[in-house]
């Protein structure tokens, strides 16, 4: 298959003002789901009963749309939960307001606010590319950021570091992270991935949130990370903090992730990673990815 191009920054954004918007919204909404959350989450099922939407994830979403309203009402919007706008500007904000919600349930400290800026279809694999983005595990107070051409930072308690891929190239070395979907039959086609997978790697780790283990790639927590049936909500802000921070990122057939595959890695460790996680992505699921 064809690399798919995706579109060009266009002349005059200022990827830089955008990346501090998506940070101050970010942090908002996560201060929101941890300060205002209620005994009662008021779930509901979404695609099973394993998946589920807590009233926090609506409010927190509705809170960024509010605020990117404010400070960029031009710009188009859209999220995981109901809501959004269309735009004039060519920029749309892609949000996940609670990604990890299981996470967010159990109390587990592991899901963040994802709010990313890209420029194109977001709704078209390929399509679309970011430009700027935040992922704020309010939990943690873990703050990653990027811009395209601006590299990547997480700034936290202790301050502002610039972050760097990890630069393992022995796969029987490496750390790699994934996760899985929600609909059973699913569960147990990524299952015999897994079971494949894991005598090849040092170890597996599932921490639950797409958009937060983009950012362990980023910042060397892991060595690679594989996820099938991710939406561009998932992954937008976390993708361009990996990237920003020097990882090789693709899909099942090339260098555009989508819900078929999205995998990422070091430099040294993408080619035989790349190979391995598309090869036995084939094999477990087939066809194109469910929930």
């Amino acid at each position: 298959m064809a690399a798919r191009v995706a579109p060009a920054v266009p002349d005059g954004l200022d990827v830089a003002a955008l990346e501090a918007v998506a940070v101050d919204v970010a942090r908002a909404a996560g201060r929101l789901v941890v300060d205002e959350r209620p005994d009662d989450l008021g779930m509901s099922e979404k695609s099973s009963r394993t998946d589920v939407v807590t009233e926090m994830d609506q409010r927190s979403q509705e809170l960024v749309l509010d605020l990117l309203a404010q400070r960029r009402p031009d710009d188009a919007a859209m999220g995981e939960e109901e809501g959004g706008r269309t735009g004039t500007s060519g920029v749309t904000w892609v949000v996940d307001p609670i990604d990890g919600t299981t996470n967010y349930l159990y109390s587990v400290p592991a899901y963040a606010v994802s709010v990313a800026a890209v420029v194109g279809d977001p709704a078209v694999p390929g399509a679309w590319r970011a430009v700027a983005g935040a992922v704020f595990n309010p939990a943690t107070d873990e703050l990653f950021h990027a811009h395209r051409g601006g590299g990547a930072r997480l700034t936290a308690r202790t301050g502002t570091t610039v972050l760097r891929v990890s630069t393992e190239t022995d796969l029987a070395l490496s750390l790699v992270g994934t996760g899985f979907g929600y609909a059973a039959a699913t569960r147990a086609r990524q299952a015999r991935i897994l079971v494949d997978l894991l005598p090849q790697v040092r170890d597996i780790r599932r921490a639950g949130s797409a958009a937060l283990d983009l950012c362990a790639v980023a910042c060397g927590r892991l060595d690679g990370y594989y996820e099938s049936g991710l939406n561009v909500w998932d992954r937008a802000a976390g993708e361009l903090v990996a990237l920003e921070a020097g990882a090789v990122l693709g899909g099942l057939d090339g260098d555009v992730a989508d819900r078929d595959l999205t995998w990422t890695a070091g430099p040294g460790l993408a080619p035989v990673f790349a190979g391995l996680v598309r090869d036995l992505t084939r094999t477990h699921l087939g066809g194109p990815a469910q929930g």
